[in-house]
Formats: C-alpha cells, sequence, structure tokens
C-alpha cells in the first residue's frame, strides 16, 4: 500500500509556473507507474501526464504537451509536476495516483491509489 500527500498548489497569475510536489509513502514507491490529474468544478477528472515506474516514459494530455513535465526520484519517493505558461483554463485541483504496472495509464480507473489534491488557480 502507498499513501499520496500532494503540495505546492497556489495562486499564480497566468504565463507563471508552479511545481507539484507529491510525495509517496511505503519502500515499493519504484514499483508503481505515477500520474497527474486533474479536476476543475463541475468537470470530470482527467489525465494531465503520466510516467512509468522507471521514470523512462512519460506522457501527455494534448492540451498540456510543451507546458509541463512530469519527473520522479524514486530514491526520494516523490513525484512532481512543472507547470509552466501556466494558463486559467489550467485552474484546477491537481491529484497524484499511483498504479500497479509498469507503465501509466490516461484512464482514472486504472489507478489504485490517490492523494488529496492541491489546488491550482491560475488568474488572467
Amino acid at each position: 500500500q502507498v499513501q499520496l500527500v500532494e503540495s505546492g498548489g497556489g495562486l499564480v497569475q497566468a504565463g507563471g509556473s508552479l511545481r507539484l510536489s507529491c510525495a509517496a509513502s511505503g519502500r515499493t514507491f519504484g514499483s508503481y507507474s505515477m500520474g497527474w490529474f486533474r479536476q476543475a468544478p463541475g468537470k470530470e477528472r482527467q489525465f494531465v501526464a503520466g510516467i512509468s515506474r522507471s521514470g523512462g516514459t512519460t506522457n501527455y494530455a494534448d492540451s498540456v504537451k510543451g507546458r509541463f513535465t512530469i519527473s520522479r526520484d524514486n530514491a526520494g519517493n516523490a513525484v512532481y509536476l512543472q507547470m509552466n505558461v501556466l494558463k486559467p483554463e489550467d485552474t484546477a485541483v491537481y491529484y497524484c495516483a499511483a498504479r500497479q504496472n509498469w507503465i501509466a495509464s490516461i484512464s482514472s480507473r486504472m489507478y489504485d491509489y490517490w492523494g488529496q489534491g492541491t489546488q491550482v488557480t491560475v488568474s488572467s
């Protein structure tokens, strides 16, 4: 089992940057692929970025490609989401999730563990 705690959210102006962190408990963090999802009010949770167990494979939603970067530190039990050139439409609660599989999935149903989320608000 793994517990996930996100941090790094906040209020930022359009064009700015934020770096989200997700700290994981447990000794088996390296056996999980990881994903970042977001959910805006009144909308479904959507995939943002994913990273494989080793960190060698990443994938992104089209809406964030070229602006967001996912990375992980298996020794430090953490995954990160660097968000640049933020837009008002990026405003949402951001969640990290862990999946017991070598590769991340774009489907939220494929993840086994979730954090509590961190709010990101981008003002225009």
